[in-house]
């Protein structure tokens, strides 16, 4: 490693627009000082020399600073005195660190770049201590039409969004969507912001509008935070809560391998029997959630359904969750369970050619299909609060419509432009 001096100007790290202050100390180190020197993690770095580094197989924190000539004693004392900040022993092989030093070759800063957006300060001057910068973010609305023709995660990368997307999208239809039985054809428009760093995708923030039109049907999403105690976000174009009685899968990550039939041949017995359920293949291990509340009534083996739990969620409704490898914490008979509580884990347990989830439900005693079944709604955006929630669709809208007309004007008015200077 070549150690080299700081002679040009550099930028403060933290340059982007921030959407909450910082704390204090991290404020502080973060103000330029108009003292005619260049800051970068709050450190005058034109007063010092400086090398990089990794954290190499073996490396603990002492074994870095031990390298520059700290003392053990110091390495403990300057760690002891830092674990409220940062406990060092989480540190992580690959990651960057930045050593400052001054005019003497001693080590006056060292700075660990605990991810790609927190840097932990090391200070080894007079007073030892540690502090913690997060570097700013940018928050840029966007907005992303997509069309499925090999799958939801694949398409979305396609169109250049982030596959994230696809993860937040499924959580905002839990209720309304079975996203394992996507369609080709099946397609979406977005507007959310996406939040970046130094140019670099962090994560997606609000999602204020969605149009998913799935099996034919449009289903509409709008961004409302309602102050209710349920904690409802998202609202059908007429105020209808998106969320339900009933999630439409037990699983957050798998395929259906095998459909609802009357007339389904087992693949290990091979007879020709109903199977009313649906099955989700996923690895052993997957948690499997109650699709709703209720009342666990039986938790045990059960022969060929292997480890089971059923569940009672009122008078109507009752559902079954099969082949699970084992229960979930605290789950047994005549306990009360919430909707998404993991019940349970995937497994192979009973007659099962692999790991995956038989899933059945039962309306009136009478199983019916879990992937078409309906659910009642939750209660709707209460009357008095139907003004804000138009304003906030209108909100919404707006910002589809403007980014959709610039992207019009782009393609009619500014490539044209920019290819006849060219």
């Amino acid at each position: 490693m070549k150690r080299i001096a700081l002679l040009l100007p550099i930028l403060l790290i933290a340059a982007c627009g921030r959407q909450e202050a910082p704390q204090e100390s991290v404020q502080a180190l973060l103000t330029p000082v108009d003292d005619g020197h260049t800051y970068v993690y709050g450190i005058p770095v034109d007063l010092y020399s400086t090398e990089e580094g990794s954290v190499g197989k073996g490396d603990v924190f002492s074994t870095i600073l031990d390298r520059y000539g700290v003392p053990q004693q110091k390495s403990y004392e300057l760690a002891e005195i830092s674990k409220d900040v940062f406990d060092v022993r989480n540190l992580q092989v690959g990651r960057d660190y930045h050593a400052y030093f001054d005019t003497t070759g001693d080590l006056a800063y060292l700075v660990y770049e605990a991810t790609d957006r927190k840097s932990v300060v090391f200070s080894l001057l007079d007073t030892l201590g540690a502090s913690l910068i997060e570097k700013d973010l940018d928050v840029k609305t966007k907005y992303t039409e997509v069309e499925i023709q090999n799958s939801l995660w694949a398409d979305i990368q396609k169109a250049g969004a982030s596959p994230l997307l696809a993860l937040k999208l499924s959580d905002i239809y839990a209720w309304t969507i079975n996203f394992f039985g996507l369609q080709k054809g099946d397609s979406f428009k977005a507007v959310y912001d996406e939040y970046e760093c130094d140019g670099s995708f962090v994560d997606i923030g609000n999602i204020y509008y969605v149009d998913f039109n799935h099996a034919g049907k449009s289903y509409e999403a709008y961004y409302f935070e309602n102050g209710n105690e349920s904690g409802d976000k998202y609202w059908s174009r007429d105020g209808e809560s998106l969320r339900k009685a009933f999630l439409k899968a037990p699983l957050s990550y798998s395929r259906i391998s095998s459909g609802f039939s009357y007339a389904r041949r087992h693949p290990i017995t091979h007879q020709v029997k109903a199977h009313t359920g649906v099955d989700y293949a996923a690895p052993k291990g997957t948690p499997v959630m109650s699709i709703g509340d209720g009342v666990v009534t039986s938790v045990k083996y059960e022969g060929a359904g292997g480890n089971t739990v059923r569940i009672t969620h009122n008078s109507v409704y009752k559902t079954a969750y099969l082949h699970l490898s084992k229960y979930g914490p605290g789950i047994k008979a005549g306990v009360r369970v919430t909707q998404g509580q993991v019940i349970g884990y995937v497994g192979a347990t009973g007659s099962a050619t692999g790991p995956h989830l038989d899933f059945r439900v039962w309306k009136n005693g009478t199983p019916i299909n879990p992937v078409t079944m309906d659910s009642p709604p939750a209660d709707p955006v209460p009357a008095e609060k139907m003004p804000e929630f138009e304003a906030a669709k209108a909100r919404s809208l707006a910002k589809r419509d403007s980014i959709v007309m610039y992207r019009i004007y782009e393609q009619m008015v500014l490539d044209p432009l920019r290819k006849a200077s060219e």
